[in-house]
């Protein structure tokens, strides 16, 4: 009896640690780091978005992701010779997945102070210069040029096209759209005569539909804003030192350019499209 009593401790301590081994090691996993959880799993996770050319295409027949920034997240992922893992998202709500953990990586944020309350941010993917589709006939070349109460200036609403809309042309008709579609719909319907626009934004959309006008690169000052990834903000740093040394990298042998260069073409830019001046 005794004997089958200790043997039965024995068996119920040793399923105790083997229980108690799981869930440390449950535990362990919780905490790791991102740089942990990717060495360990060879997965990382991105926020993928739907028809934000030229960063992202998704071909609907099938399910394949494509564009600058799924060409610069292989080239992250192959570091550890890890799997891409997408989890669709929209700009605002990647942040909110970064937080909670369900994505290692957002892309083609500018690094606001609102946004650094929340996240971490790499080291910039491109320096983005501002400008306006501008309606056929019109040819600003600087924000003074739409900076007059006869120019009706059209921007998606809190966003930093607005921003600079109303910091560098204040004397113009501003109208604030809901989103950067509607704005362009106010262009198309000839509500509006420019549409304050980033570069690569605005080379889309003359893109998808030329007879809205060109893209002009707007001067006097040139305004320009950091793209950055978004990533948490973590103890172990050792993440973001790889993802920035991969930018750094890439950005100076100027093979994201030649990335960045290849969405916008994908989009149905012609080369023509593409302001000479225009840098990244």
């Amino acid at each position: 009896m005794t004997t089958h009593l200790t043997r039965r401790a024995s068996a119920l301590g040793l399923a105790g640690l083997a229980s108690f081994g799981i869930i440390g090691s449950a535990r362990a996993q919780a905490n790791e780091s991102t740089f942990e959880r990717v060495t360990r799993t060879k997965v990382l996770r991105i926020a993928a978005l739907p028809g934000e050319a030229p960063y992202f295409f998704k071909d609907i027949a099938t399910g394949e992701w494509s564009g600058a920034c799924i060409d610069i997240a292989k080239g992250i992922a192959a570091v550890w010779e890890a799997k891409l893992e997408f989890v669709e998202s929209t700009y605002g709500n990647s942040v909110l997945d970064l937080q909670s953990n369900k994505v290692d990586l957002a892309f083609a944020l500018n690094p606001t102070p609102a946004r650094a309350l929340s996240i971490g941010f790499s080291k910039p993917v491109l320096v983005h210069p501002f400008g306006v589709v501008a309606k056929k006939g019109f040819t600003p070349a600087s924000w003074d040029d739409i900076n007059k109460p006869e120019v009706r200036i059209a921007c998606d609403l809190g966003s930093l096209h607005e921003v600079s809309a109303r910091r560098f042309a204040p004397k113009g008709t501003i109208t604030a759209y809901k989103n950067r579609d509607d704005a362009i719909l106010a262009m198309a319907g000839g509500r509006a005569d420019v549409d304050v626009l980033a570069a690569m934004l605005g080379i889309t959309a003359i893109a998808k539909n030329p007879s809205l006008g060109t893209f002009r690169l707007l001067g006097n000052p040139t305004v320009a804003l950091p793209s950055c990834c978004g990533l948490r903000r973590e103890a172990d740093t050792r993440f973001k030192e790889v993802v920035d040394a991969y930018i750094d990298m890439n950005r100076g042998t100027g093979q994201i350019r030649d990335w960045l260069i290849q969405g916008i073409i994908k989009s149905g830019a012609r080369p023509e499209d593409i302001p000479a001046e225009l840098s990244f």
